[in-house]
């Protein structure tokens, strides 16, 4: 198939690149910015495992190519969206471009995260622009449930498709066009458009529920001298509760994550209904995105002024350049703020972070992470990097002011830790 996508987001560059990979034809249609001129360099702006590969690949072999943000040929048989969630006006305008009362029916592919009831109002716009319509065409919903850090082969290999469609024809078309990625098993859910929109909403904000549980439960623990490893393992081999997002941490981050959930409480109010639940995880959250912050300042008696503090890891999740929303940024402005020093080394993340920083004397980027922890008067772990996993301990602690470890993921023994002559705090761990 012809197949035009629309957008720069991770979720189109992904789709787009995995489309051409099955053999369709496909046109990725960017808006102008930073990431269209990476894409004309040859760079992929994001870096996820096996998507600069695939993608250039399928360039060379002439199946994806580039070009603007316009409305496609006619030869196109499927539209595809997948915009930044603030360009619904976008959306539509291109839906009301599509030219008229041509040869067969057109098909658009909803994978933006808009409002729910968006395909809806962009069916309503396809209908409007070719009337009366020779052949009607349709929106389907298909959102996006990328795994950031994987999405390559979430993808591919998809747990599940949640297809939000009307009409048959449409539904059995975008069930042709995933059927390369639906092969081990039926992956695809069928449901109508605002089901679709609704679920994709739902399953994020009970993700960001069972982790801000999880770390409320952890900072009760703590309280209560309780490893809270324990009660996360007793809890997740409960086949009710299952392990999934049970892990304590330093708060989660990313932006369509983060940005899902406040879209979540924003339906629930302004359906008349409060949205106390998620408005609280929000909160907790942002609480925990200074737990490491708090257990530093107490254990040099609040006074911080003039240490410096090495940390491990700025993306918001391991497998990603990305720091939107990340936790380490909270972290960061709140160290600041109490004069300290502060050295970070992060195997993808330093060239965004510095972005985001500007020039500032009391950060110092690293490529080396024992270079960022030598005379450090601690080590805070934020991002689950494997490299971090198993440091070298005795080099470690011989380049540290202080053997002061804060484990922000729990991914450190805490006995092992103290036996290696560290202090160690970890989250809910005793």
């Amino acid at each position: 198939m012809q197949v035009d996508v629309y957008g720069d987001t991770l979720c189109a560059l992904v789709s787009a690149t995995a489309l051409a990979s099955t053999g369709n034809q496909v046109q990725l249609h960017l808006p102008a910015g930073p990431h269209a001129e990476q894409l004309q360099r040859g760079e992929c702006p994001f870096r996820e495992a096996g998507l600069a590969d695939l993608m250039a690949e399928q360039m060379q072999g002439g199946r994806l190519m580039l070009a603007p943000l316009a409305a496609p040929p006619q030869p196109s048989a499927v539209i595809w969206l997948a915009l930044n969630p603030d360009s619904m006006p976008e959306a539509l305008s291109l839906i009301a471009a599509l030219p008229e009362r041509c040869t067969r029916r057109w098909l658009v592919v909803n994978q933006s995260t808009f409002a729910v009831g968006s395909s809806e109002l962009l069916q309503q716009t396809l209908l409007d622009c070719d009337t009366p319509p020779t052949q009607p065409g349709a929106v389907v919903s298909l959102p996006d449930l990328l795994i950031e850090g994987n999405a390559l082969q979430s993808f591919m290999r998809a747990d599940s498709w949640l297809l939000g469609a009307d009409a048959d024809w449409a539904r059995q078309l975008v069930t042709e066009l995933l059927r390369p990625f639906n092969r081990r098993r039926d992956a695809i859910m069928p449901m109508r458009p605002r089901e679709a929109e609704f679920t994709k909403l739902a399953i994020t904000g009970m993700l960001a529920t069972r982790l801000s549980y999880m770390n409320d439960m952890a900072n009760l623990a703590d309280s209560l001298d309780v490893d809270i490893e324990q009660v996360r393992q007793g809890m997740g081999a409960d086949r009710r509760i299952g392990d999934a997002y049970l892990y304590p941490g330093c708060g989660f981050g990313g932006l369509s994550f983060s940005r899902d959930v406040m879209s979540l409480a924003s339906t629930l109010e302004g359906s008349g209904l409060a949205a106390q639940l998620l408005d609280e995880v929000l909160n907790i959250n942002e609480r925990q995105k200074e737990v490491l912050f708090r257990k530093l300042w107490r254990h040099y008696g609040t006074d911080l002024r003039g240490r410096k503090v090495a940390l491990w890891g700025v993306a918001f999740k391991p497998e990603t350049s990305r720091i939107n929303n990340a936790p380490a940024l909270k972290l960061l402005e709140a160290l600041w703020a109490q004069g300290v020093e502060v050295h970070v080394h992060d195997p993808r993340a330093l060239d965004t972070l510095a972005r985001w920083a500007g020039e500032r004397d009391d950060l110092v980027l690293h490529q080396d992470p024992y270079a960022a922890v030598a005379g450090a008067d601690a080590l805070m772990l934020v991002t689950e990097w494997k490299a971090y996993w198993s440091p070298d301990l005795p080099r470690l602690r011989e380049l540290m002011a202080a053997p002061l470890l804060l484990d922000g993921r729990n991914v450190w023994d805490p006995a092992f830790m103290k036996q290696n002559g560290f202090t160690y705090y970890g989250i809910g761990r005793r």
